[in-house]
């Protein structure tokens, strides 16, 4: 690959390329650790899409399955498949990439998919986290308050402001190349408002939500400990089901922060700071952060029996001998 790169970018040196400093084209230099990154997103690109399509068959087939959680846990599967469809096989063409360069129509559809699944994530992590109140803190009210419905317009609400987002980032970075310094404060503002409202306000909430449901869950846990009354433990207390669940899916949050957080905050340094980051150090993080679409199938095969069950049928074509819509997941 070969292109001439901007005067003003020379001083971006990625560890795939190097400038021919006589024609100034850009070079791919095959060098080791990029063959090496694009086996790891290849990898990453094949097991994020097989992961999330076995969530995503066992929840559409398997009645069982067919819960307002498990819905909400369906779009976020959506969103992570699209990662191993979209984003991945893109940075692999780009080896993470020669963006930094120089303007490609690919470039910008990969920045569009990246804003757009990244806040489909979090804003699906925030639904499910307001799922688990109610499970949790309003056991009584949960079966009223959320159900199919309800995360119906939970997962419609999420695309839309995703794809408003997305879109809108698109738009921007189209007209800041035309006007340039003209549109400099709307492309800082875009910069500065997408990752709050995106990133840092869903996460304050959901953390606030989890700190909330932590406090009733040890209260409740305390509560049956203390006494022998049966009414009390079936009516205002926590099922031991609803508290795996809650425990299952703040592993997910968890693992969310672990691999996106870094990335946001070497975003906002960068932004607030006016400095470059390096530019080994960005690529880095923006592989350890999608590879959070991997990890998320993982975790449901290692705290929910029943999505084991689920996969193994899967896997091994039992689905395909007969109707199994109706079994009992294990």
């Amino acid at each position: 690959m070969a292109s001439e790169v901007p005067d003003n970018r020379t001083d971006q040196i990625h560890p795939c390329y190097e400038i021919d400093k006589v024609s100034n084209t850009l070079i791919y230099t095959r060098a080791a650790i990029c063959v090496l990154l694009n086996i790891f997103l290849g990898s990453l690109s094949v097991v994020t899409v097989c992961g999330n399509l076995l969530v995503i068959i066992s929840i559409i087939y398997f009645k069982q399955l067919h819960t307002p959680t498990n819905y909400l846990i369906l779009s976020l599967a959506v969103a992570d498949l699209l990662v191993g469809v979209l984003v991945l096989p893109i940075s692999m063409e780009f080896t993470g990439s020669s963006c930094l360069y120089y303007e490609h129509i690919l470039c910008k559809v990969q920045d569009y998919f990246d804003v757009t699944l990244s806040v489909a994530s979090i804003l699906n992590l925030c639904c499910i986290s307001i799922d688990r109140y109610y499970a949790v803190c309003q056991p009584l009210t949960y079966r009223t308050e959320i159900n199919v419905h309800s995360a119906a317009v939970m997962i419609l609400v999420t695309w839309s402001v995703s794809i408003l987002l997305g879109t809108g980032f698109f738009v921007v970075e189209f007209n800041y190349e035309k006007c340039e310094e003209q549109c400099l404060m709307e492309f800082f503002l875009l910069n500065t408002l997408a990752p709050l409202f995106a990133f840092y306000l869903p996460l304050i909430i959901m953390l606030c939500i989890y700190l909330k449901i932590f406090l009733v869950a040890q209260r409740q846990a305390r509560s049956i400990h203390n006494t022998n009354c049966q009414s009390t433990k079936s009516g205002a207390t926590v099922s031991k089901m609803e508290r795996k669940a809650t425990k299952t899916l703040a592993t997910v949050l968890g693992v969310f922060l672990m691999c996106w957080f870094p990335y946001f905050l070497c975003y906002t340094f960068q932004l607030l700071s006016l400095m470059l980051v390096p530019v080994a150090l960005s690529e880095a993080l923006i592989c350890f952060a999608m590879s959070n679409s991997m990890l998320n199938p993982f975790i449901y095969a290692l705290f929910y029996s029943w999505f084991r069950s689920a996969f193994r049928m899967i896997i091994s074509g039992k689905i395909f001998q007969g109707d199994f819509s109706n079994t009992k997941l294990s």
